[in-house]
């Protein structure tokens, strides 16, 4: 029983310093934060190229993407039937640049929708973790969690690396017109 209370008390303190820490992220900083969001999401929709890579700490920031178990699965069983190579499970365009070069390069609308966001900073140092979706053309391609971490530098936040896991959409995307 002793060792029960024990358990417990830990647990719930640290629930309790959870919330509390969530709590103390300034609200100037919040506001700034969501800025940041609000400015990758549209220069996404925008192909707005200089926006996007002004976010950035640099350009050469970890950018990683982890695909499914599920989602690898299912690309390689569809690949093989096409004789294509394997795809990884840690994918992804490699780079801020590449990803943001294969949106300006598209023919098609692009979007990246950003659900759930929570944000957690000091006021030095901030994590955004969201849920996303990306839609190209109007359909959604895979979906899953975000993480941003970001650095507080004098010309403003900018996003020192990016990681995401990808789920890909089961329903192949509808024939384009050639």
């Amino acid at each position: 029983m002793k060792h029960w209370f024990i358990a417990a008390l830990v647990f719930s303190s640290a629930s309790a310093f959870a919330a509390t820490a969530r709590s103390t992220t300034p609200k100037a900083d919040i506001a700034a934060l969501e800025k940041v969001v609000e400015t990758f999401r549209t220069a996404v929709i925008k192909k707005d190229k200089p926006a996007f890579m002004g976010l950035l700490y640099s350009a050469s920031i970890p950018w990683i993407g982890v695909v499914t178990d599920n989602s690898v699965k299912m690309a390689n069983e569809r690949r093989k039937a096409q004789s294509k190579p394997d795809i990884k499970k840690i994918s992804g365009t490699g780079s801020a640049t590449a990803f943001i070069d294969n949106i300006v390069e598209s023919p098609h609308p692009v979007e990246e929708t950003f659900d759930n966001v929570r944000i957690d900073s000091n006021g030095d140092v901030a994590q955004i973790y969201f849920d996303y979706s990306y839609v190209a053309d109007g359909y959604k391609s895979n979906w899953g969690q975000e993480s941003w971490q970001l650095v507080r530098t004098i010309e403003g936040w900018k996003i020192n690396s990016v990681i995401w896991s990808m789920e890909f959409n089961p329903v192949l995307p509808p024939p384009r017109p050639k």
